[in-house]
């Protein structure tokens, strides 16, 4: 069996798509088509339906492609791991929430890397479904992941489909993240209704397993709020918050050095009774190294210094 052939399944099954991923090997659309007939020929069974609107996966097919991906991923990792001068690299790919804390971890991670040796460290904040699916894929090797513990069964449901182990990190309750001259900030018993004439500050990409969107974003978004400004990073939340002073956002608790860096404070609601949970996952099967313990320490003591 060629390996080759094998990286181009995987490739193929990623992109959906034949000519995209011949466009993305540099290489002719038929020379492809015929390197994968060899490899189901070779196989004895037929890895993917082509018709007129694409391929579509088979059953068969996408159980080889669980395999293959295993295989891509070790000779990746081979291939990865030692520089050209025999020197072992030091590697981490991470899919995260847009969660401060978890950045405070990836620094005390930084801190430990081996100066001495090359590196490579991948990492994503994304939401749940873009960090599962890049798990699935091999892109990283561990994710945590963010949802409400309302929604645990649609998640765990998801999990023993997908074979992932899933480990609970914490659970907490938003605070509400508003500037120091905000008049939120004054005000010591904050009921949901205050945060009419406000503007909310949110992710716009929540995600929850068989759920549709509108059923997750109602679930998510402040009941009392007509103004909201959607965002997929962190950095503009923070440039909001601290310039327009009617701001707000829910968030997990934040570190100080934060706070103070941007004029910001958080304060608790008691009407809010929403719970998440920061949940780590990995594949069943996948062996976490050396440098996945060592981030996977600094997330907990992170969570514990700061939620």
């Amino acid at each position: 069996m060629n390996l080759m052939h094998l990286k181009y399944a995987v490739e193929i099954a990623k992109n959906k798509s034949i000519s995209r991923t011949a466009e993305k090997l540099y290489m002719g659309q038929p020379n492809l088509s015929r390197a994968i007939k060899e490899l189901e020929d070779n196989i004895g069974i037929t890895i993917f339906n082509r018709t007129s609107k694409g391929i579509s996966i088979t059953t068969e097919g996408e159980e080889f492609l669980s395999y293959a991906r295993k295989i891509v991923e070790q000779i990746d990792e081979i291939e990865s791991i030692y520089h050209k001068d025999g020197r072992k690299k030091q590697r981490l790919s991470v899919c995260v929430p847009r969660a401060s804390y978890i950045s405070f971890a990836l620094s005390g991670f930084a801190r430990q890397l081996d100066t001495t040796d090359p590196a490579e460290i991948y990492y994503k904040e994304t939401n749940s479904m873009n960090a599962i699916n890049s798990l699935l894929k091999g892109d990283c090797g561990l994710a945590v992941i963010r949802y409400q513990s309302t929604f645990d069964k649609y998640f765990n449901n998801l999990f023993s489909e997908k074979n992932i182990i899933a480990e609970t990190i914490t659970e907490f309750s938003y605070v509400l993240l508003v500037s120091k001259y905000s008049s939120l900030a004054q005000k010591d018993d904050i009921m949901l209704s205050d945060l009419s004439g406000h503007i909310e500050i949110t992710h716009s990409d929540p995600y929850v397993p068989s759920l549709p969107l509108n059923d997750v974003m109602k679930a998510e978004l402040s009941e009392f709020v007509n103004k909201r400004i959607f965002v997929f990073e962190r950095g503009s939340q923070f440039v909001l918050l601290e310039n327009v002073p009617e701001t707000f956002m829910w968030v997990s608790p934040i570190p100080q050095p934060l706070l103070f860096k941007h004029n910001l404070v958080q304060k608790t609601c008691n009407t809010n009774n929403k719970k998440y949970r920061d949940v780590l996952i990995y594949r069943r099967g996948y062996k976490l190294t050396e440098l996945d313990n060592r981030f996977i320490d600094e997330v907990y003591k992170a969570k514990a210094l700061y939620l």
